[in-house]
């Protein structure tokens, strides 16, 4: 028998301890460890600690990178220097683009060429999956077991937990029941949980869809601000009710509620997002401002469930050709779009031309 955390079990806590502000061992194939924590709570005391232990570092996205003019080595990421000086504010204006424009001169920053940067990489995936800002500040630890040991820190291998990083965690179905909607008294919710951890997603049927034919679905992607508050800066309201109405009215579909919340970087960084759209940037720009992709979701989690509740063919509800290519990819048979032109506003034209301009939404 073993009590001992597995890697999926490792990584879940490493992600709430970042998301605490407590510091994680990281440690690659050559036993080399670093000491890594989320720039976002990294704290003035533990800033010190750190650099007591050697010369610190920040790891930024290269998308953050290329915000702060400075060059990224390592290509998809950066690590740059924390000079002698440079105090936890630095560190966080480094990481956060809110004052870029009130000073938007943050260097010259000096970033490393030399040296690995696979621990580095590794931190931001983390950082990122934790929902927080995709910044890290690393030192080198000369006795990465030990002082992980002697600190009851989570030590996490580089080797074990790339491949968990960068494949979706299998979802299972924990509970369904009968759900009365006002399009649909013939409703039913199913909730699935990834086995990481990680947020749950679910599956609303409306009616009996015949799984021998192609069902009516939507992958709606969680948007608190649209679905919940009626906001207008985006179209994601409208369009979940103007799905759930549709399918209610064919008496039959599936609609795929995701928690992939602001494009997969939750709603955290989704509402600094707005607060850079505030400031003249677009959705795009904003995105990349702070660290991320145009877009971070896997819509591929839709296809797994569709698969797990018996269906092979949709009639997709979407204006976004990379969800059906997806679902094609993952053998999901898409016959037909079928458009959800719905919700344009003054607040939100802006928005959705970006949407159809850069991210290629048939709008």
């Amino acid at each position: 028998m073993s009590l001992i955390p597995d890697i999926t079990e490792l990584l879940a806590r490493a992600r709430a301890d970042l998301r605490m502000g407590v510091p994680v061992v990281l440690r690659d194939e050559d036993g080399d460890c670093t000491l890594a924590l989320a720039a976002e709570t990294l704290t003035a005391e533990r800033l010190a600690d750190m650099r007591q232990l050697g010369d610190p570092v920040i790891a930024i996205t290269g998308r953050r990178a290329e915000t702060l003019k400075a060059r990224a080595y390592d290509g998809d990421l950066a690590r740059v220097s924390l000079p002698a000086g440079a105090d936890l504010r630095w560190v966080q204006a480094v990481a956060d683009p809110s004052d870029d424009l009130n000073t938007p001169m943050k260097g010259p920053l000096t970033t490393l060429r030399q040296g690995k940067a696979g621990l580095h990489r590794l931190a931001i995936n983390l950082t990122k999956s934790a929902r927080l800002l995709p910044a890290a500040v690393l030192v080198s630890l000369p006795e990465g077991r030990d002082f992980a040991a002697a600190h009851a820190l989570t030590t996490i291998d580089h080797a074990s937990a790339a491949p968990h990083l960068s494949e979706r965690s299998p979802l299972h179905v924990v509970s369904a029941a009968r759900l009365p909607m006002e399009v649909s008294e013939a409703g039913r919710l199913h909730v699935f949980r990834p086995e990481d951890g990680g947020e749950e997603h679910y599956a609303v049927e409306i009616g009996r869809p015949d799984r021998d034919k192609p069902v009516l679905a939507r992958l709606h992607s969680a948007c608190f601000t649209g679905d919940l508050m009626g906001s207008l800066k985006c179209d994601c309201g409208p369009q979940l009710r103007g799905a759930l109405a549709q399918m209610g009215a064919e008496g039959a579909g599936v609609l795929l509620y995701l928690n992939q919340e602001g494009r997969g970087i939750g709603l955290a960084n989704k509402m600094r997002a707005y607060f850079l759209q505030d400031q003249g940037f677009d959705t795009v720009e904003a995105n990349h401002r702070l660290g991320f992709e145009d877009d971070e979701r896997d819509f591929r989690l839709g296809s797994d469930i569709l698969k797990s509740l018996g269906f092979k063919s949709v009639r997709l509800l979407t204006n976004n050709p990379a969800k059906i290519a997806m679902m094609e990819r993952t053998g999901i048979a898409v016959t037909e779009r079928v458009p959800l032109k719905v919700g344009e506003t003054a607040h939100n034209r802006g928005y959705l031309a970006t949407k159809a301009a850069k991210s290629g939404h048939m709008l």
